[in-house]
């Protein structure tokens, strides 16, 4: 991979209530990589490491005015994309509330609308009906589920809705098997402790 380059893209997925601008939810993410600039050390002549970028959004008070100002930009406009704070939005409005995807002024605007439709799209088919604030905060562990298969640390790992939800919605067929499979009844849990106690025997006479 050539210098500088990273597969760190979001910095930031959020929902906000389009009525008066309350956070429904909100993620943000740190770049994991350091800076590639670095200064100029005369006493050792090299290039010194400056750490890691500093999140311009590191505490909720930043984050809140960031959100307000983006509201209040996107709240009349038409289209799906807008640069706001040196910064790529994407958002998509849905009942009474709104959906931004954040990226750096660099990325991809393709690659970050195809993960503002797989947001939109996910929602939809997790909830069959309506998505407004109520139905997210009511299902707000699905939510999360979705957004961290969807983004891991501002890495997009998938953009497949229906991808998405087979993942959230539904347990590992084999492990759902196995589960149906064990006898949960009194006398299953003595013969599971019946065959426990053989077992262990063996081992410790093969051990002899």
């Amino acid at each position: 991979m050539a210098p500088g380059m990273s597969l760190f893209s979001i910095n930031a997925i959020i929902i906000l209530n389009s009525d008066d601008g309350s956070r429904v939810f909100a993620k943000y993410f740190n770049a994991p990589h350091h800076q590639t600039t670095g200064h100029w050390n005369c006493n050792i002549d090299k290039i010194t490491d400056p750490g890691p970028q500093a999140s311009p959004y590191a505490d909720v008070k930043s984050q809140k005015a960031f959100e307000k100002g983006l509201l209040e930009k996107t709240a009349k406009q038409t289209a799906d994309i807008i640069l706001y704070d040196n910064r790529i939005v994407l958002y998509k409005s849905e009942s009474d509330v709104m959906m931004y995807i954040v990226g750096g002024v660099d990325e991809n605007e393709i690659m970050l609308y195809n993960v503002i439709l797989c947001l939109r799209d996910s929602l939809h088919l997790l909830f069959k009906q309506s998505v407004d604030k109520r139905t997210i905060i009511e299902n707000y562990d699905l939510v999360s589920l979705a957004i961290d298969e969807m983004v891991d640390d501002g890495i997009i790992l998938e953009t497949d809705p229906t991808i998405i939800v087979q993942r959230v919605s539904k347990a590992p067929t084999q492990d759902v098997t196995q589960l149906k499979s064990i006898d949960l009844s009194e006398q299953g849990m003595n013969n599971l402790a019946q065959f426990g106690k053989a077992k262990l025997g063996d081992w410790l006479r093969q051990g002899l």
